[in-house]
């Protein structure tokens, strides 16, 4: 086999989903295997900038609204609950339609299986069921707001 039918092979396999190809003849054998690229998805939460007013001898500045926030109470006390996360990209709603109650409130108790929200993603919506028996600290997204995937929604106090 020559170089210019190796190359060919090569630009036949870079253009299709085969992974890998071998040929033999009576000169040798070629294998050629595709660059598994490795992915990597990178998903973040909408991001707003506030400008703040000046102050007497202080130039304007933005400010990010993922700058550090003063800690609270609540916050302090994170290290003992558990994160719920969004499961998958969408919309986030609190309550089933829009005349119901909220699913659940801060200070709510929640067990395994208990509906605690609704994310759309693509005109369905998929029912997000707690996984933990616990009481709700914090609700960390509003209602009707676009979620990532991954993204912390509420904050547990585990029972």
């Amino acid at each position: 086999m020559d170089l210019k039918q190796i190359h060919e092979l090569i630009k036949i396999v870079n253009k299709s989903n085969i992974g890998e190809i071998s040929i033999e003849d009576k000169d040798g054998k070629v294998t050629i295997k595709q660059k598994e690229e490795q992915v990597v998805t990178v998903a973040s939460a909408p991001q707003q900038v506030y400008n703040v007013a000046p102050q007497p001898q202080q130039a304007a500045a933005p400010v990010s609204a993922t700058a550090p926030a003063p800690a609270t109470k609540a916050v302090e006390k994170a290290d003992n609950y558990i994160t719920v996360k969004s499961p998958m990209i969408g919309t986030f709603y609190r309550k089933p339609s829009p005349d119901k109650p909220n699913f659940v409130e801060i200070g709510s108790t929640i067990e395994p299986g208990k509906t605690i929200c609704i994310i759309e993603a693509m005109k369905l919506f998929n029912e997000i069921e707690a996984e933990i028996k616990g009481t709700i600290v914090k609700i960390l997204v509003e209602d009707n707001n676009p979620v990532e995937f991954d993204q912390p929604l509420f904050l547990v106090d585990p029972a």
